[in-house]
């Protein structure tokens, strides 16, 4: 009884990565976004570890998005309104997972974020970028990004999410996650010797 090749056809993630060049106002945008970011962590990964050792509580991630709503109103921390929310949502969606993997001993305490050594990224979700006609748009910003299609992703596929970031020596880099459909190779009766 042989398989039906529609049944052995797998729906992967695949990440597609870019260089891209920021205007000025694009690289100060996103400059902003990722010391947000780092901000947001930072300050629920305090929150966290505070409520752990002084109350011996648990913080969720309902919990921390209220807290960044807090933040978000008080006067020290008011600049976290003029970036796009999804990815201080996300940084704290991705704190949650860390410390998911903390309590279930698959990975060390979280650690706070550097502005120095840790990496300057920015993730966005569907709702917060628009990609049509080879053009990518980020939330807050005007002109699409400046990205060079080294490669053309898969025809079909919309990416899930996008993923922004600078390395240490200064480029900028757009990842698109995309599902893609792979099919396995045809069954070979070849033999190969190693």
């Amino acid at each position: 009884m042989t398989a039906n090749v529609f049944d052995m056809i797998k729906i992967v993630k695949r990440a597609y990565k870019y260089r891209f060049y920021p205007a000025p106002e694009q690289a100060a945008e996103l400059a902003r976004t990722f010391g947000c970011v780092r901000k947001v962590w930072n300050l629920a990964l305090e929150a966290r570890t505070t409520a752990w050792h002084q109350r011996h509580e648990h913080v969720t991630y309902r919990q921390s998005s209220a807290l960044l709503t807090q933040w978000k109103r008080s006067d020290d921390l008011t600049f976290l309104t003029e970036v796009s929310s999804v990815p201080l949502q996300l940084a704290l969606r991705h704190l949650q997972t860390a410390f998911d993997r903390f309590w279930h001993k698959q990975a060390c305490y979280p650690k706070f974020k550097s502005r120095k050594k840790s990496r300057a990224a920015a993730e966005y979700t569907r709702s917060a970028f628009r990609y049509r006609d080879g053009q990518l748009h980020l939330a807050k910003m005007t002109a699409p990004l400046n990205v060079v299609w080294s490669r053309p992703p898969p025809d079909g596929t919309e990416p899930s999410t996008v993923t922004v970031s600078r390395d240490p020596a200064g480029r900028w880099v757009v990842s698109l996650l995309c599902q893609c459909a792979v099919e396995p190779h045809p069954a070979s009766d070849s033999v190969v010797g190693v």
